[in-house]
């Protein structure tokens, strides 16, 4: 099979480009612009998961914009996502259960692969799953984060200690937010292929912006409110 051009890993000049992206959009403070008329919402529950070596401080921005569209926003509340653990997935299965469904969930980068799995676990819970450059496609070492990833876990990435099919779709809607401009991870690696995601939407950020860059605020919002054809209908409300 010919693999698309955008497959390999990011350029190492790719990846210099990603460091001024914070000092720009910075992730910790702020929110982005959301008409006060345009609160599509409505109290609805959603859980955003950190990227690797990231905690919810990261996330705050992101979260700030949810609850300003009228969303119920919540951080993972488990600390740093230093990688994948037993510990840590149950752990975020139990966040899951705790918080009122039917609960969305935004996992950006290793978050959006947590993400994916543990909708496989509770798809009565999930409403839907948007991935933010997450590599779920392909080898999972088209990234410039995985020798990172190794060093700091007991484990290579591609063998964690739970039972993992990445590139298998999640049985609720799922939506993957890729960039062709993303130095982390090779873009076709989370746009995915057929099958694999219900919908890819390419965005104009960088990999460290997917959390607070204007685009990447308003393709959120947008993904939280497309309708999926033919997927499993929304668990109902408790």
């Amino acid at each position: 099979m010919i693999e698309p051009a955008d497959a390999a890993t990011p350029s190492l000049a790719r990846m210099l480009a990603e460091m001024p992206t914070w000092l720009v959009n910075p992730p910790w403070w702020g929110r982005g612009k959301v008409p006060a008329t345009r609160r599509p919402g409505r109290g609805q529950a959603v859980l955003v998961i950190p990227g690797f070596l990231a905690s919810d401080l990261y996330t705050i921005r992101l979260r700030n914009t949810l609850a300003a569209a009228g969303y119920e926003a919540h951080g993972w509340a488990l600390g740093k996502n230093r990688g994948i653990t037993q510990a840590l997935f149950e752990a975020l299965l139990g966040r899951i259960d705790a918080l009122p469904a039917p609960l969305s969930l935004i996992g950006w980068s290793l978050g959006g692969l947590y993400a994916r799995e543990v909708a496989k676990h509770r798809p009565d819970r999930i409403a839907r799953v948007v991935t933010l450059g997450s590599p779920f496609s392909g080898d999972i070492r088209r990234n410039r984060a995985w020798k990172l990833y190794e060093r700091l876990n007991d484990h290579p990435v591609d063998d964690p200690p739970i039972r993992v099919a990445l590139s298998e779709k999640p049985p609720v809607p799922t939506i993957a937010l890729w960039s062709a401009r993303d130095g982390i991870v090779a873009p076709a690696a989370s746009r995915g292929l057929a099958g694999e995601t219900d919908l890819s939407v390419g965005v104009a950020c960088r990999h460290l912006d997917f959390v607070s860059s204007p685009a990447a605020l308003a393709a959120i919002l947008a993904a939280l409110e497309t309708p999926i054809e033919n997927a499993p209908p929304p668990p109902p409300a408790p």
